[in-house]
């Protein structure tokens, strides 16, 4: 071989080099494209009525609400067809069955304002309304409404009837619980979350603060005529009396203790005529569902139940046959699971907010506390931490490995915010191919260039480097 040839024969084998790595970075874009895409064309869909999957048979009906990208409302006959469809609204929250008509429920929605108007003179605004609609007839009625100046973290999550013309709203827009007459439009009592908690805690003062999200009147037992609610940001549940204001004493939780409960949702009650007091939680970025049981003047947790699905819940009801109804945000599911754990019921949904079995009162009264009942907690570890293989053996999954990486590596609030903020479709494996997509792009474009720079004969030496002297 000559010498003049040996040049050549370098350049032709490092563009070979070069061509094999630049197939191999387009195959890794391509595939990762390809299960984004895949994963996109699928899942649960409630844009319309049509698209709203069916529900398995259970012995009532069941209405879920969704308050993200789409604010929805779904009612299910009990053979799981859909009896009443509505997305009017920009959000719906927290729903309740009217006393003595069941198909007939009251809930919280949102309205996003976008127009500048005498409602709303820096757009977005948020006009909060409390509906009641029949399911059967499909009519709905406004029964109170109020406009709000913004609309992130402005709205009203739930609303708690007292009497026929009471209620009482969580209003995360000023950080309060008050009671409202329906027909005289007069607030009556209120609750200010900064008489009893600083602002330095909790989240951003004024812009999300408190973030109180549920609410909850108490007839019956010793704390007969308070109300239970739930400040998020603060990691608490507390108790109010309409006179003596909060019931230090009654508190559930801390601020920033997590261990215990971390930005939960939508406590349900269970009174002393049903084995209580106790609080069915759902404990949100814990990711699982417990239950806390009064003793002695306090709380002791008595239950727990997650899955290795479960992801963002923030509704749970103790039923009366025994079972607990859980919604679960981003697992997309809303689904009942028994005494022993099992899932007995699910249905689908984008993402849901609060499901309310109807045919059994208001948060489903009568269910009872899991020590009446004997429940037996069931964590991530009981279900075998990554789900069923199907197959016995080996099950190699790189991307779903990559993404449980991923979810390990982030901080359980951040990566929820990031589902909460792509669309719904998104999960653990499409977050690891868009990453591996990500970082093959720019190992290529790095590669690329200094290939470039190499052949224009331009070379980078470290400032320091080892020389070969005494």
């Amino acid at each position: 071989m000559t010498e003049g040839s040996r040049p050549s024969l370098a350049r032709f084998r490092s563009a070979l080099s070069r061509n094999r790595l630049r197939i191999a970075f387009v195959a890794i874009v391509l595939v990762s494209a390809a299960v984004v895409v895949s994963a996109s064309s699928g899942g649960i869909s409630t844009a319309s009525k049509e698209a709203v999957p069916n529900a398995p048979e259970t012995d009532n009906h069941t209405v879920v609400t969704e308050s993200g990208r789409a604010g929805t409302i779904t009612a299910y006959e009990p053979d799981g067809d859909v009896l009443y469809y509505n997305n009017t609204r920009t959000k719906y929250f927290d729903v309740d069955p009217v006393e003595d008509d069941p198909l007939t429920v009251e809930y919280t929605a949102t309205d996003t304002i976008h127009t500048e108007g005498p409602a709303c003179s820096d757009p977005p605004c948020a006009r909060n309304v409390i509906e009641r609609a029949d399911l059967e007839t499909g009519e709905v009625e406004v029964l109170y409404e109020r406009y709000d100046y913004k609309e992130t973290a402005g709205e009203w999550h739930d609303a708690d009837r007292i009497n026929e013309s009471h209620v009482v709203v969580a209003d995360i827009v000023a950080d309060q619980v008050f009671v409202v007459n329906t027909e005289t439009e007069v607030v009556e009592w209120l609750w200010d979350a900064q008489s009893d908690f600083p602002v330095e805690e909790g989240g951003p003062y004024p812009e999300d603060w408190a973030h109180v999200n549920d609410v909850e009147y108490i007839d019956e037992g010793e704390l007969e005529g308070t109300i239970m609610a739930s400040l998020r940001n603060q990691d608490q549940v507390v108790f109010l009396d309409r006179e003596e204001g909060l019931l230090e004493d009654w508190t559930l939780g801390a601020e920033n203790e997590y261990d215990v409960q971390y930005e939960q949702h939508n406590p349900d009650y269970i009174p002393e005529s049903e084995g209580g007091p106790a609080v069915v939680v759902a404990d949100s970025e814990n990711g699982r569902v417990q239950e806390f049981q009064r003793e002695d003047g306090e709380w002791n947790r008595t239950w727990e139940w997650e899955d290795d699905r479960i992801q963002w819940p923030r509704d749970a009801d103790r039923l009366p046959n025994g079972n607990t109804l859980i919604t679960d945000t981003h697992g997309n599911r809303v689904m009942e699971v028994n005494a022993t754990g099992d899932i007995v019921w699910e249905v689908g949904s984008t993402l849901p907010y609060e499901a309310e079995r109807l045919e059994t009162g208001p948060e489903s009264e009568g269910g009872q506390s899991a020590a009446a009942l004997g429940l037996e907690s069931r964590t991530e570890a009981d279900t075998g931490g990554g789900g069923d293989s199907g197959g016995g053996g080996f099950d190699i999954d790189p991307l779903g490995f990559l993404g449980d990486l991923i979810e390990s590596v982030l901080p359980h609030r951040i990566y929820n915010g990031l589902l909460f903020a792509t669309p719904v479709w998104m999960g653990q494996s499409e977050f690891a191919a868009i990453g591996i997509a990500l970082v093959s792009g720019l190992t290529w474009l790095t590669m690329e260039i200094r290939w470039q720079l190499r052949d224009a004969g331009i070379r980078f030496r470290l400032p320091v480097y080892r020389g070969g002297g005494d």
